[in-house]
């Protein structure tokens, strides 16, 4: 059984989870991290030398040794790639791209309009406490998710079109984010509608999408 390292509020965690309920793929996860076996400790360092989850742990075919990889959205291309789901991760280079460059847009763009305000409001970390630098990152998020709302305006109801790939687990989760925290949000219908579109998903609620930010 593919094991995924990483406790359940890591959103980076939930995009491999989700993934694995799309695929249909069982999957053991283990708590790592903040408040858990810490990623400090060797073990976990052996697996990812910049000790961060997710990670995950494949077993190993003919005697061969575990297969094991971080990168939470390389781990979703893999995974789609390796159970032979197109529909998630088209094989024609026109189409892959499509949907590869929101995961990249996501994993860049995004989330560093997001980490001021996230972390200081709903992580409470200290050093992300300062009241204009939180006001600036919920402005410059607000900006971002405009882009994605006009974006799906003109050619949702998916991030590349008409059909669910990759692409939407990555942003459907960072949507979710930006709805549970407490910033004032702009009023983007087309994001909201399809935020509910995500939920409605079988997958979204087994990998327990809804239940973190």
């Amino acid at each position: 059984m593919l094991r995924v390292l990483g406790r359940a509020s890591s959103i980076n965690v939930r995009k491999v989870l989700w993934t694995c309920a799309e695929i249909g793929l069982p999957v053991q996860r283990e708590d790592w991290g903040a408040g858990h076996r810490p990623t400090a400790e060797p073990e976990f360092a052996a697996l990812n030398p910049h000790r961060l989850v997710p990670v995950v742990v494949a077993p190993g075919r003919d005697g061969a040794r575990d297969f094991v990889l971080w990168e939470s959205n390389t781990i979703c291309r893999w995974l789609a790639a390796e159970h032979g789901r197109a529909d998630l991760l088209p094989a024609g280079p026109r189409d892959r791209a499509g949907v590869e460059r929101w995961m990249d847009w996501q994993a860049t763009e995004l989330n560093s309009a997001w980490r001021g305000a996230f972390l200081g409001l709903v992580r409470r970390n200290p050093d992300f406490a300062d009241p204009a630098a939180i006001a600036a990152s919920a402005a410059a998020w607000n900006r971002q998710m405009a882009v994605l709302d006009a974006w799906l305006h003109e050619h949702g109801p998916h991030a590349a079109g008409a059909d669910f790939t990759l692409a939407d687990v990555v942003l459907g989760l960072s949507v979710q984010r930006w709805l549970a925290t407490p910033i004032v949000h702009a009023p983007l219908p087309a994001l909201r509608a399809y935020h509910a579109r995500l939920a409605a998903r079988p997958a979204w609620a087994a990998a327990g999408c809804a239940d973190h930010p």
